[in-house]
């Protein structure tokens, strides 16, 4: 390791501090999941109030003997704050209570370091690793700190420290520059995806929301799910097709959460943007949450954020099955599909939405009758290639009268050098 610092546990003290500055107030039910998520065993919860954090320890001196007297009565080896610390809080606060203390970033951090499976993923989770541990990087060497400066004190310590700093900003340039491949390889991937006119549509949603189930239920996978927060950071990408649209390209994508990290947006940034680029997201909500509003606002916070606000959307209730409701969609004055109600545990549902994505994704596409001359073969071929003959028949010479449906994209490339269509 890069510093010294107590081994962790599982035995936790979670803190959480409602402080009369913050404008979004964190939900402590969460914050438990979290720490479970993460594997701890929470043994205590110690809750307070504050104007403003205390700038040397985050909570004031009688709330801070509280956390010790806690920690030490359930033999606890780890302390878990709620909010984000500073470097000089968290080595405070690991002095004065003897244990390792960890904040909301860190905590995080850690879960994303369990769930990361792909390579490109293990590689955006260290790099985010990194960037949080190279602002507590002078931890490690509190022992040495009088060998830092002035005449005669000058040392090792000094020099071991900058030795660690340059490893660090080694590992992260190299890191951020096989990111960079990874991205590059993404954008082929699209320009691929694009050029075959196949539209994107990309899951988003809070954490736990089922995101993963909806998936594998539309798309006969094996995604992994799990009911605890961040199952998926991996995105996963799979083929589907929809009745009168034809094939689209399915996304499933890390959940977001209330005050998600800065370095963890950065740092998922190639993996946000298969968000960015879809055609339409799918944003799933979990209808049984009691604060579902809430979080369907985080999300569209980070949407903003990484540059997805503007992308339309189609609302997704999800786990109805644990509310008194029926599956149904509900449609915006204009009549197109605005959000629909399933579960998609045990698939009630899913024929609506079936339909609402066919008619959002397919809103841009083109429906005609066609005359086309026997020599107009390529023509005819052509669509067939394309998948966009739902009807063809004959006259007796040798007309071929078609019906067809496919891609306005497609539709105006091939019409170039097509004959006019039937009205």
């Amino acid at each position: 390791m890069f510093f010294e610092r107590p081994e962790s546990g599982e035995r936790a003290v979670l803190v959480h501090l409602q402080l009369a500055s913050e404008v979004e107030r964190a939900d402590p039910r969460e914050f438990e999941e979290l720490v479970l998520s993460a594997g701890g065993d929470p043994v205590a919860f110690v809750m307070g109030g504050r104007s403003a954090p205390h700038p040397r320890t985050f909570v004031g001196r009688g709330k801070l003997a509280e956390v010790a007297v806690a920690a030490s009565a359930h033999q606890a080896e780890i302390v878990v704050f709620n909010h984000a610390l500073s470097p000089s809080q968290e080595r405070n606060l690991e002095h004065e209570l003897k244990c390792r203390v960890v904040d909301r970033t860190g905590l995080i951090l850690d879960i994303f370091a369990q769930r990361a499976r792909t390579h490109e993923g293990k590689l955006q989770v260290e790099l985010a690793q990194l960037q949080h541990m190279s602002t507590r990087l002078v931890r490690g060497w509190t022992h040495l700190e009088r060998q830092k400066g002035g005449i005669g004190l000058r040392g090792p310590g000094e020099t071991q420290l900058e030795s660690d700093r340059r490893l660090l900003r080694a590992r992260i340039k190299s890191i951020t520059g096989r990111l960079a491949k990874v991205r590059r390889q993404r954008d082929q991937g699209r320009r691929s995806r694009s050029r075959a006119s196949l539209p994107t549509v990309s899951l988003v949603g809070y954490t736990n929301a089922g995101k993963s189930t909806l998936f594998n239920r539309l798309t006969q996978s094996g995604v992994y799910v799990a009911d605890q927060l961040f199952a998926t950071l991996d995105p996963t990408l799979r083929r589907l097709e929809l009745e009168h649209v034809g094939p689209v390209v399915l996304v499933d994508t890390v959940g977001f959460i209330a005050h998600l990290p800065h370095k963890l947006v950065q740092a998922f940034k190639a993996t946000l943007e298969e968000t960015r680029n879809a055609g339409l997201l799918l944003h799933v909500v979990d209808a049984s949450a009691p604060d579902r509003d809430r979080n369907i606002f985080q999300v569209q916070e980070i949407l903003e954020e990484i540059g997805a606000g503007d992308i339309p959307q189609l609302l997704i209730y999800n786990k109805v099955d644990l509310l008194d409701q029926s599956p149904r969609v509900d449609r915006d004055a204009q009549g197109q599909p605005e959000r629909v109600w399933l579960s998609a545990a045990t698939g009630e549902g899913m024929e609506h939405l079936f339909r609402a994505v066919s008619e959002r994704v397919g809103r841009d596409m083109v429906s005609e009758e066609l005359h086309l001359e026997p020599q107009q073969g390529d023509l005819r071929a052509a669509f067939y290639s394309l998948g966009a003959v739902q009807q063809e028949d004959y006259s007796d010479d040798g007309v071929a009268h078609l019906r067809v449906y496919l891609p306005r994209a497609d539709w105006n490339r091939l019409m170039k050098k097509g004959p006019e269509p039937l009205h």
